[in-house]
């Protein structure tokens, strides 16, 4: 059906890099990116593969001095399969490439219900005539650790043979992002290939620093005509296998190549050789290997599926799919973060940011033990958060901007505008909310769940920590009688310090503020709730001192959350910055979402001026509900009514370039309670930046992970106001015209698919039967209970 394929018509090299980052198939464990079979890396094509967490650092020189970056690595390539004809008697042609041929027809599809890639066309061969060609690639969701690529050749009319060569390259490098050319590249290192049997090949290499061994097994199999010869050709950097194969006008040739790849890193292994050719040698066929492939997706379907109707429900779909595949239930066994650009391509070095606050609301309501898993990544990363916070001079845990392997700061030191070309100062380590991101992620996580255990251990632990780095951090002004947190970054990060001044960062950044507030008012809370020989043995665990918690309360309610011209502003001095003449700016350049390089590129200075690349102040307004935000400047001694707040949307609204996937997605989210009509603009734009590349070739090197799970959670807890506390759903639904009809399941406490769904104006709750409580359901005029088995349906007042 069409709401749950993609389709690219045609052969557009200029385009390739955008589909084979949508067309990237992968299962949470391991992910390949949507390159065809034959191509190698280059301008037009590249074919990437990588393992969930698998790192390797280097060295290398950037403007005259050393710098050490961390990068997801690119493994080998376990795609290549090309192929030759010859007529009867005659002389082998060249080797097939997309790139030197014109086809009759050329297609690609995507089926996001089955996980499957196929490519089909037809050319006209110089010598032997017109031959069909059917590709289809799956990323085994059952078997984390297989994949498989079946092509179907068919001559049209003349008979002939059939070369075709299946090979595992190791000759790769990290090369999918080209402003990082300049950087090392080479990760692999130790390269062996061998032959196992008659049917398969392998190779083995090693992660050139942080020594990770990397095992892939290749089998390829031939159904149809016996081949005329069979050759394993082990070389020092391909392992291939090269068949001559009969081919005859209308009886298909069918080649398959199942590839297996583990890791030093998998557990239950010995060698990953070993591992890779015993799974290799022992899967399925094709057919088998399909039927649980598309079992285990349906499952996940099931438990996870939007239904949306029209182009953005299929646009939902994709996201959806895309997450899946980044972060399935797999991810439950790994030790890996959220990748920011997920598993699809090299952009931000494959690094873990603050992402996953965009990402593990939706998951917490449907696989909550990969949100659990995602979590106790930064649980066992905390000590080195801890070592961070004392050696810049902090108490508790500094989680990094960016983090890779082991949770130390990834962020680099310089950035590369390539507008310029100028090598710059990279202060986005300063952005300290990170921390906080963290702690949220935890809260929301043990309400959606009722994970008590977690909450009161490692969750805990972790915001025991974190608010002792913000209480640390905050030092109270004698003047105001207020806390002020200074020298950060805030999530605008067009701002990095203030004009002319010579040190880094910001003053009083509001979010950073509030949300501080926000991690030691609930961390006060949950110590005091405890029971007592908890309470006691975690304070042990952490060396806390009690009387500290009354001051964390005291910063709790007097952080600065500096205000001007009747609005928050986005920091202290926000509002003494020079205007931008955004007309001229729009009229001069075709794209100004990022401002910071155009000004940079001109002799300017961003930090100059009003304006913010992505949403700041505005994102407390995605992160709590109008209630709990005015809970929260009240606690702070702050008014918050919605005069004041609708202004604040609007100032920053005519000052924001939109130079994130993410602002687009916070906007139509902020804006849906206070201007709907304005916010299908940006919810629009927020389901197109990767299917249209709305940043200008950025999905091409990783599609943004964030953007798409927060589009899916839009429709979850955007526009159904839905709410994980008291032991209750909440739910205040906002009518948004343009998305004024959708359903999905909910995973909650122990309950199995809570259907909700919205039609004309009707809200629906059903709950599947079971042995668990019944469902106490909030909207803000009425509460009901449904009993399992039961269903509710409530008309909801006009919009």
């Amino acid at each position: 059906m069409a709401e749950w394929t993609w389709q690219y018509e045609g052969y557009e090299p200029a385009a390739e890099r955008l589909r084979e980052s949508l067309c990237t198939l992968g299962n949470g464990y391991f992910a390949t990116r949507g390159a065809v079979p034959e191509s190698r890396a280059g301008l037009v094509h590249y074919p990437g593969t990588y393992a969930a967490g698998c790192y390797n650092r280097l060295e290398s020189t950037v403007a005259g001095r050393p710098v050490v970056n961390e990068d997801l690595v690119n493994l080998p390539n376990w795609l290549p399969l090309r192929f030759r004809l010859r007529s009867a008697g005659g002389e082998p042609g060249r080797w097939f490439t997309a790139d030197t041929r014109s086809f009759l027809q050329y297609r690609h599809t995507l089926d996001l219900r089955r996980a499957t890639l196929t490519r089909t066309f037809r050319y006209r061969d110089e010598q032997a005539g017109v031959l069909s060609v059917e590709q289809i690639r799956v990323v085994h969701m059952a078997d984390p650790h297989l994949a498989v690529l079946r092509t179907v050749f068919t001559a049209e009319g003349w008979s002939g043979e059939i070369e075709v060569e299946s090979a595992i390259d190791g000759d790769v490098v990290n090369a999918n992002v080209h402003r990082y050319r300049s950087l090392n590249r080479s990760h692999l290192a130790h390269v062996q290939t061998g032959v196992e049997e008659s049917e398969t090949v392998w190779l083995r290499c090693r992660t050139n620093s942080s020594d990770v061994g990397v095992a892939m097994a290749a089998r390829t199999v031939v159904h149809g005509p016996e081949p005329i010869s069979s050759r394993l050709r082990p070389a020092r950097h391909r392992a291939v296998r090269r068949l001559v194969i009969p081919i005859a006008p209308g009886v298909p040739v069918v080649v398959d190549k199942t590839v297996a790849l583990h890791t030093s890193r998998d557990p239950a292994i010995g060698d990953p050789l070993e591992a890779a050719v015993d799974r290799a040698s022992t899967a399925g066929d094709f057919p088998a290997l399909m039927e649980s492939h598309v079992t285990a997706w349906a499952q996940l379907w099931r438990h996870a599926d939007v239904q949306v109707p029209g182009r953005a429900g299929r646009v939902l779909r994709l996201h959806l799919f895309h997450v899946l595949q980044t972060v399935s239930p797999h991810t439950a066994d790994l030790d890996v973060g959220v990748p920011a650009r997920g598993l699809h391509g090299e952009a931000y070095r494959g690094h873990v940011f603050w992402d996953e606050l965009f990402v593990l609301p939706y998951l917490n309501l449907h696989f909550p033990d990969v949100s659990r898993a995602l979590l106790n990544y930064r649980y066992r990363r905390l000590p080195q958060a801890c070592r961070a916070a004392r050696e810049a001079g902090r108490a508790g845990a500094m989680y990094p901007w960016q983090s890779g392997s082991d949770g130390r700061e990834e962020a680099p030191r310089l950035h590369l505008n390539p507008r310029s070309g100028r090598w710059l100062p990279d202060r986005t380590r300063l952005q300290h909310h990170v921390g906080s991101a963290v702690a949220y992620n935890v809260w929301r996580y043990c309400e959606a769940t009722g994970d008590t255990e977690f909450l009161h251990t490692k969750g805990a632990e972790m915001l025991l920590h974190i608010a002792r780095f913000w209480a640390g951090t905050a030092a109270l002004d004698p003047a105001s009688g207020r806390y002020r947190i200074r020298g950060v970054v805030g999530p605008d990060e067009y701002h990095d310090g203030y004009p002319g001044a010579d040190r880094p960062g910001l003053d009083d950044n509001a979010y950073t503020n509030v949300t501080a507030a926000w991690v030691l008012g609930r961390t006060v809370d949950l110590v005091r709730r405890l029971p007592e020989w908890r309470r006691r043995e975690l304070l042990e665990r952490v060396e806390l001192d009690a009387d500290e918690l009354p001051r964390w309360d005291e910063v709790s309610r007097l952080l600065t959350v500096p205000h001007h011209r009747g609005v928050i502003s986005q920091f202290d001095g926000y509002g003494d910055l020079d205007e931008l003449d955004w007309d001229v700016y729009r009229e001069r350049y075709d794209d100004i979402r990022r401002l910071d390089r155009i000004l940079e590129a001109e002799g300017d200075d961003v930090n100059r001026y009003q304006a913010s690349k992505q949403a700041d102040v505005l994102m407390l307004g995605y992160l709590f509900s109008p209630a709990e935000l005015r809970q929260l400047f009240g606690r702070l001694g702050y008014g918050l009514d919605d005069e004041l707040w609708c202004r604040t949307v609007d100032y920053y609204l005519r000052r924001t370039s939109h130079g994130s996937t993410l602002s687009g997605l916070v906007h139509g989210w902020v804006l849906a309670r206070v201007r709907r009509a304005d916010a299908w603009k940006y919810c629009r734009e927020a389901l197109e930046a990767d299917v249209a590349d709305i940043q200008g070739g950025t999905t091409g090197e990783g599609i943004h992970l964030g953007a798409m799970a927060g589009t899916l959670d839009l429709v979850q807890r955007g526009l159904t106001g839905l709410e994980t506390r008291e032991e209750a759903l909440w739910l205040d639904p906002v009518p948004l015209p343009a998305l004024s009809e959708y359903g999905f399941s909910l995973r909650y406490r122990g309950h199995w698919g809570v259907g909700v769904r919205l039609r004309r104006g009707q809200l629906r709750i059903v709950v599947p039967e079971s042995e668990e409580s019944p469902i106490r359901v909030v909207l803000t005029d009425r509460a009901v209970t449904v009993a399992p088995g039961e269903s509710c349906t409530l008309v909801l007042p006009p919009g």
